[in-house]
């Protein structure tokens, strides 16, 4: 494909709305509150309202994951994902998040908290009434949320070829907005050889929809614009696979 058509390719992809593109399980909202528990009509949704805040709360395509949404910026633009403890040390919040029994993983994004919990039979009572506190509680503290990296757009490389750079702009433009619709977020790791290698962080990780996403979701929607990309692959950082196995040996053992 010639470089004008690449450069119209992007002007156009800027220029259309989001709506083209929707992953599949879209879940409702569900707002909780401390005082008293205020429905929506029509919408399935409460509200929570302490300490002059109201948090929302809604589900997402994962059920071990719950999107907390505090009604003001939380990174304001981009995401940062704490897959386990020993990640959280750049953030006080995560840091309180994990101390409640049950959590697994804390992810930010640019107005939302996603919570993941251990494991389904956890019922996300107790969790979710302990992390609506722990959050009115950080955000009067004026604390900084977070003084570790985040991750923002993908960065744009001289070496990137023209394949390479309409991937992440797929990605940044049309892609990754609706991912973090759903609490979660897509990296963007390599191309090679046909295949595009995506790290999927927050609601996605361990998912059951995740597959149907990469390949129904992502995979045909780069596919339709960029005819070189034959496959999409979900790969993990080595450390993430560590993290993974270190926290499957600690689930064996309490079960023993």
């Amino acid at each position: 494909m010639s470089a004008h058509i690449r450069w119209g390719l992007r002007r156009l992809l800027r220029a259309r709305n989001k709506a083209l593109f929707r992953l599949p399980d879209p879940s409702q909202a569900n707002i909780i509150s401390f005082r008293g528990v205020q429905n929506q009509p029509g919408t399935g949704s409460t509200y929570f309202s302490a300490r002059n805040l109201s948090i929302q709360t809604q589900d997402t395509p994962n059920p071990k994951s719950l999107k907390f949404l505090p009604g003001k910026p939380v990174l304001g633009s981009g995401t940062q994902d704490f897959p386990s403890p020993s990640s959280a040390g750049s953030s006080s919040l995560a840091r309180d998040l994990f101390e409640i029994e049950g959590v697994k993983s804390v992810f930010f994004g640019p107005d939302f908290i996603t919570v993941t919990k251990t494991d389904e039979d956890v019922e996300w009572t107790d969790i979710k009434r302990h992390v609506l506190d722990a959050i009115s509680k950080f955000f009067e503290s004026g604390d900084p949320i977070t003084t570790g990296a985040v991750h923002r757009e993908s960065t744009l490389s001289e070496d990137d070829d023209d394949i390479v750079s309409m991937i992440k702009e797929l990605l940044d433009t049309r892609i990754r907005p609706t991912v973090q619709e759903d609490g979660g977020d897509v990296i963007f790791k390599g191309f090679e050889n046909g295949t595009v290698k995506l790290k999927l962080v927050g609601s996605c990780t361990g998912c059951p929809s995740s597959t149907v996403t990469l390949k129904n979701g992502i995979q045909n929607m780069l596919q339709f614009y960029i005819p070189e990309v034959d496959n999409v692959e979900q790969v993990e950082d080595e450390v993430d696979e560590i993290n993974t196995k270190v926290f499957e040996e600690v689930e064996r053992k309490l079960q023993e």
